[in-house]
């Protein structure tokens, strides 16, 4: 495991955008931007977050992977990885009894993401299961949301019967789903005990709050617009158990609309983020990221 250890515990709010854009769609509902359907307010669910900030430390780390693999990752064969984890020195000459820990040790220091949130590893050879110091919540919009509905063409056909179908026009009909707008709130806790288990080091803080300021800035597609982080606030605690409780640090991060922004809101501009001072709470103090 890593030497320096968190000793501290952190929550954080994070605030990001999407702009003509479907920031998560949904497979059981067409792909439509996730909805709470009683609120209207829109949803991006923990594991999309997960999955940007995976793929922003595989990117940055790819001439340097020693200690940064990715567990969880596109094709990957998760059973053939316990699996080589069992046949390194370090695992295969241990007893029986002790391999289990052994193997869910050497992954935990070679995946960055089995250390930061976690994983099952007993679907193979058991690697076990690590509970992971860093979790997140689902994002949920600070304002309900109404997606648009858009028809598209394509001026080709994937085959010849397409074509001949299609009696020489070649243009084929879809649909594309976006937000026109939204800004969406995201909460999350680093746990210093959890930290320690899984050896997630300073260094890891700082590649993963480096990796939620800019995940999105290589993530591009047509589908997904323009999504852009807007604030990563940081609620970091003295002591590794915690200083107050989170749900009252949250409470003191507020948006509202900006004066004068009437209407839909179409830019972070019609928003003003506002942290109020955390006097009432000692031994917590606010780093804002971004």
């Amino acid at each position: 495991m890593m030497s320096n250890l968190l000793k501290n515990r952190y929550d954080f709010v994070l605030l990001f955008d999407v702009k003509d854009g479907n920031p998560n769609g949904d497979p059981d509902a067409g792909n439509l931007p996730r909805i709470d359907p009683e609120t209207g307010n829109g949803l991006v669910t923990d594991v999309c977050l997960k999955r940007k900030v995976r793929n922003y430390v595989q990117l940055v780390k790819s001439l340097n992977p020693a200690g940064y693999g990715i567990f969880i990752k596109e094709k990957a064969i998760l059973n053939n990885l316990i699996d080589q984890a069992h046949e390194t020195e370090e695992v295969k000459h241990k007893e029986k009894g002790e391999k289990t820990d052994a193997a869910r040790q050497y992954m935990c220091r070679n995946y960055f993401d089995v250390r930061t949130f976690g994983a099952v590893m007993s679907t193979g050879k058991n690697a076990g299961q690590v509970r992971g110091p860093v979790q997140l919540t689902f994002a949920r919009s600070v304002e309900p949301i109404v997606p648009l509905e858009h028809s598209i063409t394509r001026m080709a056909v994937a085959t010849e019967a397409e074509a001949e179908k299609q009696q020489g026009d070649n243009r084929t009909m879809g649909r594309k789903f976006t937000v026109p707008y939204a800004l969406y709130c995201c909460h999350g806790f680093i746990s210093a005990p959890l930290a320690e288990q899984t050896g997630f080091s300073e260094d890891d803080l700082q590649l993963f709050w480096e990796a939620l300021v800019n995940m999105f800035e290589h993530d591009r597609s047509a589908a997904r617009g323009e999504m852009t982080t807007r604030k990563l606030i940081v609620f970091k605690h003295e002591s590794k158990m915690g200083n107050a409780p989170a749900h009252k640090l949250f409470e003191l991060v507020t948006v509202e609309r900006a004066d004068g922004a009437a209407g839909p809101a179409r830019s972070f501009g019609d928003y003003i983020v506002r942290v109020k001072d955390t006097a009432d709470y000692q031994g917590v103090v606010v780093e804002e990221k971004v």
